[in-house]
């Protein structure tokens, strides 16, 4: 089978556990990740939480909180960093974060468990503290597009909110080969489509809207399956109107393609 996928920096490896499990990988990159080259805010949020204004950070990427440390070396000590951080209440979203963290010698002191949604984060702050957090001033660490729904929940349990942009994505500079992998799967080529996060749905839909194959693509995936990596990329597929046909039992990249290799004829014959 055809498998496409629309990985970026990990293009390579998926394109191997494709190859490992039987298909013929087209991995086309949907995204590149920029950073933020007015690095105000993230200076700012630093100055803050090195005067001890910030009692909790929710660090959702590595990618972000690695990015986070390094704008912050460019105007402070790396161990005043890790001081500040060890003074203020660390909440993980996810293992990513979490080996961010080790890598500075740092653990954080609450963490999020899998499907790592935003709803999962208010569950485990509202265990975590369940007197409320009234009062608490709270950053999230963002990554591409604010997470409204997350600062929402946690200004109505009365926390005051600051998001601090780190970075954010864009479309490749070079589209062509996405744009030839949405063609493919448009013309029917294409038996098996894997998404791995909800921003690459956001580009594709970009792109099709750009070039007026929204509704062939949607048409296209009649016959296709559509296998999402966990529950924050599905509500986005879902959110556009795709179909999500198979969820791994575990949000890694190496278990949605073994899991969608065996279960594949199955749901292909089924749709």
């Amino acid at each position: 089978m055809t498998v496409a996928a629309f990985e970026s920096r990990m293009a390579d490896q998926m394109a191997r556990l494709i190859a490992r499990h039987g298909g013929k990988p087209l991995v086309a990159p949907s995204l590149q990740e920029i950073p933020l080259e007015n690095n105000a805010e993230a200076l700012d949020f630093a100055t803050q939480l090195m005067a001890g204004d910030v009692d909790l950070l929710i660090l959702l990427t590595g990618v972000g909180t690695r990015t986070l440390v390094d704008v912050w070396k460019t105007r402070f000590p790396l161990d005043a960093i890790k001081q500040a951080l060890t003074k203020t209440t660390l909440v993980c979203r996810g293992p990513k974060p979490i080996a961010a963290l080790k890598e500075l010698g740092l653990k954080p002191h609450v963490i999020v468990p899998e499907p790592n949604t935003w709803r999962d984060i208010l569950r485990t702050l509202d265990a975590w503290k369940p007197d409320g957090l009234t009062g608490l001033r709270i950053a999230i660490q963002e990554y591409g597009t604010a997470n409204a729904d997350l600062a929402q929940g946690l200004i109505e349990r009365g926390a005051r909110v600051r998001s601090v942009a780190v970075y954010r994505w864009a479309l490749p500079d070079d589209v062509e080969p996405l744009k030839r992998t949405l063609r493919s799967i448009v013309d029917g080529n294409v038996s098996v489509l894997l998404f791995t996060s909800a921003v690459q749905v956001d580009h594709v839909v970009k792109l099709l809207d750009a070039t007026n194959q929204l509704a062939a693509f949607r048409d296209a995936l009649t016959k296709t399956m559509v296998a999402s990596i966990g529950q924050v990329t599905s509500q986005r597929l879902r959110h556009h109107h795709f179909p999500v046909d198979f969820e791994p039992s575990h949000a890694r990249m190496g278990t949605l393609v073994k899991e969608a290799s065996e279960h594949a004829r199955e749901i292909l014959a089924h749709k």
